[in-house]
C-alpha cells in the first residue's frame, strides 16, 4: 500500500536547527530526501557528544538504516559533496543523486563573490558559495545537470562555449576561461568519485512510496528566505517552502504527508535584510552567545532577536503546518523577561500580517516572565512553569501545536508532547 512522504521545514530566516530534528525523526524513516538549496545550507548535529556539520548530505545520513536522497532540486557542488562524503563510510547503497540535479562549479562560485563586491553597500549578503549563479543558469537554460558527467569531453566543451559567449562579463569580473585539458580532468575527478551514486531518483521515490516505505523529505533554509514568499531581494534563489519538494523531487502534493515546521524559541538570520524582531542591545549579544549563533557554513555571527509570532503565523499557513517543534529553549534560561513580537507598527499603522515590504515595520512586543533550568529536560510537564506558559502562548498565536520542543543541541534531550 502506497505511503505519504512526511516533510520538514523551516519556519524562520534559516538555522532554525532542522538537522537535530531531521536526524531524530529519521531513525523511524527509511528514505531522507533533500530537495532544494545547495552547501550554502548548514545542519549541524549532536549525537552523544560529538558534532556532525552537513551541508548537503540529507540528515538522515547519521542513522545507519536510512537511505539519502538528493533531489533534483538541489544545485550540487561537486568538490563539496565529495569532500562531505568523506566523513562516513559504506555510503553504496544508502546514498543517491538525482541525475537531473543542476551542477555548482568552481565559476559559479567566482561569479557570486565578484557580483558581491560589484554591489557594494546594496549587497544582499550571500554567502558567496555560487548558490545564486547556479540556479540562474539552471532557469536561464544554459545550467548542466549531474547527468552529464557521464560524458566529460563534451561536458567540458558546452562550459567553455558558456565561457565564451559571456567572455565580455567574465573579464570584467577577472574570471579566468578554464583549460580545456584541465577541465576534462577536474570533470573526469568528480565523475569517478559520483557515478556509483548518481540515479533517476524520481523513479526512486515513486517506487518507494508505492512499496509503502515511511519517507521524511528534508528543505534547506527557512521560509522568510524563500524565493518568492520571503523578504526578497534578500532571500535565497531556491522554493525553500513544503511546496518546493514536489517540484525538487518529482512527487505530488497528495504525496505529502505530515507537515513539521522547525523554530527556534527566538529568532535569528544571516546576512542583510528586514528582520523587525532584531535586538541589537546585550539582549541580542546574549542570545548569540548563548546559543552558538555563528553559521555551521561561513561562520558568521547571526543576528539574533525575539519569536515573530507574525512570521511564524504567516509560515505555518503557507507550509500547510501540522505541528512545530520549537528549538534552543534552553537558550532563553536565565532572562528576566522574554518578548514575542505580536504584531509591526508601519507608518504609525498596526498590522497583524506579513506585508509586501517588511523595511519600515517597527516590532509590536508583548513580555512573558523569564525561567531558568529548561536545559537538558526531557519531559515538559517538567519545565519551568513561566516556559510552558510561553510555549502555550505561543500555540495561541500561531494557531499550530507545539509537540516537540528541544532543550539541548544533544538528540536525546527533546521534549515530545503527548
Amino acid at each position: 500500500m502506497s505511503s505519504k512522504a512526511d516533510l520538514i521545514v523551516g519556519l524562520q530566516w534559516g538555522d532554525e536547527g532542522k538537522g537535530k530534528i531531521v536526524d531524530h525523526m529519521a531513525q523511524t524513516h527509511d528514505f531522507v530526501c533533500r530537495f532544494a538549496g545547495g552547501h550554502n545550507a548548514g545542519h549541524t548535529i549532536v549525537v552523544d557528544g560529538k558534532k556532525h556539520a552537513l551541508h548537503l548530505i540529507p540528515s538522515g545520513i547519521l542513522n545507519p538504516k536510512a537511505k539519502n536522497i538528493v533531489g533534483n532540486g538541489v544545485v550540487l557542488s561537486p568538490s563539496n559533496f565529495i569532500k562531505e562524503m568523506s566523513q562516513f563510510d559504506n555510503l553504496k547503497g544508502r546514498l543517491f543523486i538525482s541525475d537531473k540535479a543542476h551542477l555548482l562549479l568552481p565559476y559559479h562560485a567566482l561569479i557570486d563573490q565578484a557580483k558581491e563586491i560589484l554591489k557594494g553597500d546594496k549587497a544582499i549578503g550571500t554567502t558567496g558559495k555560487g548558490i545564486g549563479p547556479a540556479y540562474s543558469d539552471k532557469i536561464a537554460r544554459v545550467g548542466h545537470r549531474v547527468g552529464e558527467l557521464f560524458d566529460c569531453e563534451k561536458l567540458a566543451s558546452k562550459i567553455i562555449a558558456y565561457f565564451n559567449r559571456k567572455r565580455d562579463i567574465f573579464r570584467v569580473m577577472n574570471i579566468p576561461i578554464p583549460n580545456r585539458d584541465e577541465l576534462i580532468e577536474e570533470l573526469e575527478g568528480y565523475r569517478d568519485a559520483l557515478a556509483p551514486y548518481i540515479t533517476d531518483t524520481t523513479q526512486l521515490i515513486w517506487r518507494v512510496l508505492y512499496e509503502g516505505k515511511r519517507v521524511l523529505l528534508e528543505g534547506a533554509q527557512g521560509t522568510m528566505l524563500d524565493i518568492d514568499h520571503g523578504t526578497y531581494p534578500y532571500v535565497t534563489s531556491s522554493t525553500t517552502v513544503s511546496a518546493g519538494a514536489c517540484s525538487g523531487l518529482g512527487i505530488n502534493p497528495k504525496d505529502i504527508g505530515k507537515v513539521t515546521g522547525i523554530a527556534k524559541a527566538y529568532c535569528t538570520r544571516v546576512g542583510n535584510g528586514p528582520f523587525p524582531s532584531e535586538d541589537l542591545t546585550q539582549d541580542g549579544e546574549r542570545l548569540r552567545v548563548n546559543g552558538h549563533e555563528f553559521g555551521t557554513t561561513t561562520g558568521r555571527a547571526r543576528r539574533c532577536g525575539w519569536f515573530d509570532a507574525v512570521a511564524m503565523r504567516h509560515a505555518v499557513r503557507i507550509n500547510g503546518v501540522d505541528q512545530i517543534a520549537l528549538m534552543k529553549l534552553d537558550v532563553l534560561d536565565g532572562f528576566s523577561e522574554v518578548k514575542v513580537c505580536v504584531a509591526y507598527e508601519i507608518d504609525g499603522k498596526k498590522i497583524d500580517y506579513v506585508p509586501y515590504d517588511l523595511e519600515s515595520a517597527k516590532p509590536i512586543y508583548k513580555i512573558f516572565k523569564g525561567w531558568d533550568n529548561s536545559e537538558g529536560v526531557k519531559d515538559f510537564d517538567k519545565l519551568p512553569i513561566e516556559a510552558k506558559e510561553y510555549i502555550l502562548a505561543i500555540e495561541e498565536m500561531i494557531k499550530c501545536r507545539v509537540e516537540i520542543v528541544s532543550t539541548s543541541p544533544d538528540r536525546e534531550d527533546t521534549i515530545i508532547r503527548k
